[in-house]
């Protein structure tokens, strides 16, 4: 109820009197919830000075029942009360549990105030709601669903003045009030952390019953700092199978701008940057790192998800894979991408030619080597050949090898080539499209028959190694353009897959995220939200390429102190890029604007907002000063 000192005795008995005289007795000392609780006591036809008629303790049985209807509340509450009182013993108090009616269910105390808390029935069994014995913490906390501190003769009955309270309420997973956590103890003894302390108790009992009544759902657990997942501090949100909000602690709640309403009511990507699909992809990614999420003003949140995936979205095929393998690691959630990289696990180890195909900067090479990593020979060397980057007149030797001397300015000793250098792993022959059909013709004859001769002689050498071949071109139209031997074309056809293009695929968010982690992973930046949606829109010729090459000069773009990537941050070409790229949504007026304006409009309107504060309008804009004097500066009004 307060963090400074209790009101004075005489202003309280002066408010007192004018109370019972019916007066009005508003004064700035009295807190408003201190004189709305005296007035519901007075209503309730309780006088200060008057003794409880009969007695309200329950009977045995009675309580037995209470009990048992708690019986969730009062096995979680024991072992943090335990601890609580641990930090009060000898200081003349008690710790008291009571349930949503008032009823005290258990009570851990110092003996020698255990006996004087019974003379105004403070033990188990008895009723503390306030219509029976008018303003005290634990019946005015279930009356103002708050945290309240009752000291002296603040209590509204005067045989209660000894004592000095502080309690805090328990709420569930949706929002209801299920106890009231208590420190009651003698005046004198008053503390002005007390409530701080209940206040810190109670968060810990909620916690452990959102997590446990919400154990078959998936939870997210949350936290502004990655290092606050797992204090006391941190929020719990509980999703259904289609990622609406079920339950959440009262800091979830407050973190994601939600009240108790909104459960049941909100599905999680209205709260922030992520749908449970793109959740779930990050989380299988990163298993043990925390999650990277943004509110819709662009704040990080970060989050560990627990629980089980949802039957529903393992059906349509975004559950993750069996095997936490090479290629789990580049799942970031797309489902064309996830089927080629099953398919892909299906043929490893089996002596089955790979041919991936795809736009250039799709990541053939990163899902070739994953597939390596994968299989069976994971432990054997990957060389990969670039056939589109080995001068014509070089690719033989590099690739076949030879014995020394065998051609001018051969190395004496020879070389073994590459294909021997795969031996026992995998060759990824890259661009495999763009070989010299000469070449085109040994290869084959080398992969018919398993072994290679070097240039200049030798005994022929055996060969051991998986085949993986990727190209962006229409091999079957070269094939049938005499550009490509068909006969190599089916020895290197074992499976096909294709990767989608990066406008293709619905993860963008979550690879976002994974590039910035592996370019800057000490401290990745994100991206503003409106930015993220546009650059999603995007049609991205070079695919991952391009997008990573975006990302590595727009983050070493930030001055020091700034972490969310911006407008203003974007290499001119791509800014330009996406002035001219075609909307994608012509109904947003968003897209209609000139972007390059867009970051200079916002610092303009942030300034209007803060009455011109640089500093304060930066802090608004997540970008530092510099960035905004910059800006500033760049545009043509200045």
């Amino acid at each position: 109820m307060r963090a400074n000192s209790p009101v004075p005795a005489p202003l309280l008995r002066q408010a007192r009197r004018k109370l019972l005289a019916g007066d009005d007795f508003s004064d700035a000392t009295i807190d408003e919830r201190l004189a709305r609780s005296w007035r519901r006591s007075l209503a309730a036809g309780l006088s200060p000075t008057g003794r409880l008629a009969v007695p309200d303790n329950l009977t045995a049985s009675e309580l037995g029942r209470a009990l048992g209807r708690n019986h969730e509340l009062l096995n979680h509450s024991r072992p943090i009360m335990e601890y609580l009182f641990e930090q009060v013993r000898h200081s003349h108090s008690m710790v008291v549990l009571a349930d949503n009616r008032g009823v005290l269910m258990h009570t851990l105390g110092d003996a020698d105030f255990l006996g004087k808390a019974e003379r105004v029935a403070l033990m188990s069994g008895a009723c503390w709601d306030e219509r029976q014995r008018g303003t005290n913490a634990i019946g005015t906390a279930l009356a103002e669903a708050a945290g309240i501190e009752i000291h002296g003769d603040e209590h509204f009955l005067e045989r209660n003045g000894f004592l000095t309270c502080a309690a805090a309420p328990i709420v569930s997973a949706t929002g209801e009030l299920l106890g009231i956590l208590d420190i009651s103890g003698d005046r004198r003894s008053r503390h002005p952390h007390t409530l701080g302390l209940v206040n810190t108790a109670a968060r810990m009992i909620e916690n452990r019953l959102v997590a446990d009544a919400c154990r078959r759902h998936l939870r997210l657990y949350l936290h502004p700092d990655p290092a606050g997942i797992g204090t006391v501090a941190e929020g719990i949100v509980a999703l259904s199978e289609d990622g609406w909000i079920v339950g959440a602690n009262r800091n979830a709640l407050r973190m994601l701008g939600l009240a108790t309403a909104d459960i049941g009511g909100t599905p999680l990507f209205r709260t922030v940057d992520a749908r449970l699909e793109d959740i779930l992809a990050q989380a299988r990614r990163r298993p043990q790192q925390p999650l990277r999420l943004h509110r819709p003003d662009g704040t990080p949140l970060y989050a560990r998800l627990d629980g089980h995936e949802p039957r529903a979205l393992a059906v349509a095929g975004n559950a993750a894979p069996a095997r936490s393998d090479a290629l789990a690691a580049l799942d970031t959630g797309d489902a064309r991408w996830r089927a080629a990289a099953d398919r892909a696990r299906r043929i490893v180890g089996k002596d089955i030619p790979l041919l991936i195909t795809g736009e250039s900067g799709v990541g053939k090479e990163m899902f070739a080597r994953a597939a390596h990593q994968s299989s069976p020979q994971r432990d054997g060397p990957f060389v990969a050949i670039n056939c589109a980057a080995l001068p014509e007149n070089l690719i033989e030797a590099e690739l076949f090898g030879y014995v020394g001397g065998a051609f001018t300015g051969a190395r004496k000793e020879g070389y073994i080539g590459r294909l021997r250098e795969a031996d026992g792993g995998t060759l990824f022959l890259d661009e495999i499209g763009d070989m010299p059909l000469a070449m085109q013709t040994r290869l084959l004859r080398v992969l018919q028959e398993r072994q290679v001769t070097p240039l200049g002689g030798g005994q022929p050498v055996d060969l051991r190694f998986a085949l993986i071949c990727a190209t962006h071109r229409d091999l079957p139209g070269a094939c049938a353009a005499g550009a490509f031997r068909s006969d190599l074309y089916y020895r290197i056809n074992g499976l096909t897959l294709q990767l989608p293009a990066l406008r293709q695929r619905s993860d963008f968010a979550a690879l976002c995220d994974k590039l910035l982690d592996q370019l800057f992973p000490d401290s990745p930046p994100s991206i503003a939200p409106a930015l993220q949606q546009r650059l999603a829109a995007y049609a991205w010729p070079g695919n991952l390429r391009q997008l990573a090459s975006a990302l590595r000069t727009a983050g070493a773009m930030l001055d020091p102190g700034e972490t969310r990537i911006d407008w203003c941050h974007l290499p001119d070409d791509l800014l330009e890029a996406l002035q001219q790229a075609p909307e994608k949504t012509p109904e947003n007026p968003v897209d209609r604007k000139n972007l390059a304006a867009m970051s200079l409009a916002a610092i303009h309107q942030a300034l209007a907002e803060h009455a011109g504060n640089h500093s304060a309008a930066a802090r608004q804009l997540g970008i530092s000063r510099q960035t905004l004097y910059r800006k500033l500066k760049e545009s043509p009004t200045g």
